[in-house]
């Protein structure tokens, strides 16, 4: 199989791109840390867990407390 322009249209455009400068991103330094970066994303999941389990554990003592304060009525059934 081979690699290059094929017809007319192929061959003008590798023309055209052939001086095209481009960024090569494998030679560039980002400008953010990426143990910084990896660092803050681990926070802000251990902030969202721990809002998370408090969530859990706020709908958990709720239910418990109104459980705890609910009262049953006997109801009677006639049979009849």
């Amino acid at each position: 199989m081979a690699v290059g322009a094929r017809d007319y249209i192929d061959k003008l455009l590798v023309k055209k791109y052939a001086d095209e400068k481009v960024d090569n991103h494998e030679a560039m330094e980002s400008m953010i840390d990426p143990n910084r970066m990896l660092e803050a994303m681990n926070d802000v999941a251990a902030v969202q867990k721990n809002m998370f389990m408090l969530s859990q554990k706020l709908c958990s003592v709720c239910y418990a407390i109104n459980a705890k304060a609910a009262r049953y009525q006997k109801k009677e059934v006639n049979e009849g």
